[in-house]
């Protein structure tokens, strides 16, 4: 099969379109005919050599792709061959075929298309396990929304209005936070000429849950915006590793600051992840309350193009690779 692998560590220009061995399904593995996957953040510090993949997962770049089941491995019950699906993945994704663990397959939801349901399984994980699973988001509540343009975030703001939260964002331009606000935000922040803590305490009096992708640049800034008992959670470091917390205020608050990663979580645990998505995420997805918001496809061949386009920051939600090109 071809896959895009990376010549070494550094830029766009180091990936290459090339052949490398078929993976094998495994016990309680399937293995998938690609359709599209799509790009993700850690894909380019991987690309850069600053984000190893797990052990023993696929040192091919990609963390969730549609497909078609081509084969089962031994073990596996509930789907069949010829099966449309997408797939969370700890590696493997930019590639004609993978192996991936059954529990981490979900089908192909409602009206979406093969292509197009590449962009779900990582943002559906990622926000419903921080946001609904861990977070405990209620109706009624405020959810605050860091990059409310991105993958995640444009899924975010649909998941907190179908929730019934009051949505709150903030992103870098008007263009973005108008497409935010078509999406169901109630309030759009621009972080470059408004502070937020400022703009959330003044119109919601604080956040119940937040998600954020800055980590440290945001730690302090992000406590003083909580509400009382409200959830921090943090699932990107964006904005560094380290900074300081003003612990009176967290316990003055009775807030909770969590950080979480998807990727390097044992199957099981993605497991249990994708089977509370599918059941409770899934519906929503089927009926269109919740849709992926995909900004740009680009052939899997010219990888390199997608991962200059996250770069630069352009695109409004995911950007899909799309296989057979």
């Amino acid at each position: 099969m071809r896959a895009i692998t990376i010549r070494e560590p550094g830029g766009p220009e180091n990936l290459e379109w090339t052949e490398v061995p078929d993976p094998v399904p495994g016990m309680g593995e399937v293995l998938l005919d690609v359709t599209a996957s799509a790009v993700n953040r850690a894909d380019l510090l991987q690309r850069q050599g600053n984000y190893a993949p797990p052990k023993g997962a696929s040192d091919i770049m990609g963390l969730e792709c549609s497909g078609t089941i081509a084969e089962l491995g031994e073990g596996v019950e509930g789907w069949q061959v010829g099966d449309e699906v997408c797939a969370l993945l700890a590696g493997g994704g930019y590639a004609e075929k993978v192996v991936v663990p059954a529990v981490q397959l979900l089908p192909v939801p409602g009206e979406v298309s093969l292509v197009a349901s590449a962009a779900l399984p990582e943002v559906a994980c990622t926000v419903w396990s921080n946001v609904v699973m861990d977070s405990g988001l209620r109706e009624g509540e405020v959810l605050l929304v860091h990059g409310g343009a991105g993958g995640i975030g444009t899924h975010a703001i649909q998941v907190g209005k179908a929730l019934g939260a009051t949505v709150a964002v903030t992103a870098g331009s008007a263009d973005r936070l108008e497409r935010c606000r078509q999406l169901g935000a109630d309030l759009t922040i621009n972080y470059r000429e408004q502070d937020f803590v400022e703009e959330l305490k003044k119109e919601t009096g604080g956040a119940d849950v937040i998600l954020d992708n800055m980590g440290a640049k945001y730690l302090g800034r992000n406590v003083d915006a909580l509400a009382t008992s409200g959830r921090l959670a943090i699932i990107g470091m964006q904005g560094g590793i380290k900074g300081e917390l003003n612990i009176g205020i967290l316990a003055g608050k009775r807030a909770r600051v969590a950080a979480t990663t998807l990727r390097a979580r044992p199957v099981d645990d993605k497991g249990r992840i994708v089977a509370d998505v599918r059941e409770r995420l899934w519906p929503l997805v089927e009926q269109g309350i919740v849709q992926p918001v995909i900004g740009q496809a680009i052939p899997m061949a010219e990888a390199a193009d997608a991962h200059r386009a996250l770069k630069e920051g352009g695109v409004f939600g995911k950007i899909l690779l799309t296989s057979g090109s």
